[in-house]
C-alpha cells in the first residue's frame, strides 16, 4: 500500500470516529390494554343526541326519524309501540327510555363494532332504571341505541371499571366464566322452556322475569284450551348480537337479545284479540291460528369460573312486536 493510500485510509477512519451518531427512534411503549374508546363526556354527548331523536320521533310516532339513532331490538320495539299508538289514537304508553346516566361502562378496544353500556338514572315515573347498549358499527358511524332492558327489583350492577380505565369487551367464546357469553342465552332459553327440568337450571338464580313469563304463558295456554286448540312457544337467543364486557371481579355483564314466538291454533272457532294485538294484526279476529312475536333483551351477570354464585338476570325487556294470523 502506498503512503498516500495509507494516509487516506487513516483520515477516513478518523472522520468516522468523530461522526455524530444517527438518532435512534424510541417510540412510546405500546400499552398492554387499548385505551378506553370514549370519555364519559363523549358518552353523555351521544346520550344527548339519542335522547333528542327519541323525543322528536315519539312526538311524531315516526320510525323513520327514530332510525337516525336507534336500531336493533330497540327500533323493533319502538316501531311496534308506534303502530299500536297510531291505531288506537289514545296515546297508549310508550316505554320510558331515560338518557341520563348513573353508570357508564366504556370498552377498551381497537376494533369494531364496539358497544358502550349505560345504566340510566331512575325515570321520573319511578319505573326501574334502564340498561342501554349503544353500538358503533364502523369508525365512520354514529353510536346508535341498540337495546334497553329494565333493571329487576333488588338487582345491583356489579362493580365495573371507571370510564377512564375502561372495561375489556369479551368475545362470544370467552373463557374464564362459568359459561361463555354464547352459551348463556342458549341455556337460559332452555330454562324458560323446561324450568327446573332443564339441566342448566342449577346455574341460574331465581328471577321475577322468568316468573312473569310463566304467568303470560299460562294465560295463552288457557286461551288455546278455550279455543279447542293447541299452544306452542319458542325462545330464540340472537347469539351473534350478544354483547359482553368484563366486570371488576373477573365476571361479565352479558346482554342477549331474544326473539320468541307464541302460537295458538284453534278448532276453527273464532279467536278474539285484544286492542294492542288487533292493532298489530290489522283485524279483530282470527279463525285458525295466531302467532305472536315478542322482541326481548335479557342482561345477565355471569360469575367468573370457579365461583359458586349463580348466573343472575340483572335486567330484562319483553314486548309483543308482531301478530300474524288466519
Amino acid at each position: 500500500m502506498t503512503r498516500r493510500a495509507t494516509l487516506a485510509l487513516a483520515t477516513t477512519l478518523l472522520l468516522a470516529g468523530c461522526a455524530t451518531p444517527l438518532p435512534v427512534p424510541s417510540p412510546d411503549p405500546v400499552p398492554a390494554v387499548p385505551p378506553p374508546t370514549l370519555t364519559a363526556e363523549q358518552v353523555r354527548a351521544v346520550l344527548g343526541d339519542v335522547g333528542a331523536v327519541l323525543e322528536e320521533a315519539d312526538g311524531e310516532l315516526d320510525e323513520k326519524i327514530l332510525a337516525r339513532r336507534v336500531t336493533g331490538p330497540a327500533l323493533t320495539i319502538r316501531t311496534a309501540e308506534y303502530t299500536v299508538n297510531r291505531a288506537l289514537e289514545d296515546d297508549a304508553e310508550l316505554v320510558t327510555v331515560p338518557t341520563t346516566d348513573s353508570t357508564i361502562v366504556v370498552p377498551t378496544t381497537e376494533t369494531w363494532p364496539r358497544s358502550v353500556l349505560v345504566v340510566t338514572e331512575q325515570p321520573e315515573d319511578l319505573q326501574s332504571p334502564r340498561l342501554l347498549v349503544l353500538t358503533q358499527q364502523t369508525p365512520r358511524d354514529d353510536y346508535l341505541l341498540t337495546s334497553w332492558s329494565r333493571l329487576l327489583p333488588d338487582r345491583q350492577v356489579p362493580p365495573t371499571f371507571v370510564p377512564e380505565v375502561g372495561s375489556v369487551p369479551l368475545p362470544l367464546d370467552a373463557e374464564g366464566l362459568v359459561a361463555t357469553p354464547a352459551e348463556v342465552g342458549e341455556m337460559y332459553a332452555d330454562v324458560i322452556k323446561d324450568g327446573d327440568d332443564s339441566p342448566h337450571a342449577v346455574l341460574f338464580g331465581e328471577d321475577v322475569f322468568r316468573e312473569r313469563l310463566a304467568l303470560v304463558r299460562e294465560q295463552y295456554e288457557k286461551i288455546a284450551e278455550q279455543a279447542g286448540g293447541r299452544f306452542t312457544e319458542r325462545y330464540t337467543p340472537e347469539v351473534e348480537q350478544t354483547v359482553a364486557v368484563s366486570t371488576a371481579d373477573g365476571g361479565a355483564i352479558v346482554v342477549v337479545p331474544f326473539t320468541s314466538r307464541t302460537r295458538i291454533t284453534t278448532d276453527e272457532r273464532e279467536l278474539s284479540l285484544g286492542r294492542a294485538e288487533r292493532a298489530l294484526l290489522g283485524k279483530r279476529t282470527v279463525g285458525k291460528r295466531a302467532t305472536f312475536t315478542w322482541t326481548g333483551v335479557v342482561t345477565f351477570v355471569v360469575p367468573p369460573e370457579g365461583s359458586t354464585d349463580p348466573i343472575t338476570v340483572l335486567a330484562a325487556e319483553h314486548v309483543r312486536t308482531d301478530v300474524t294470523g288466519t
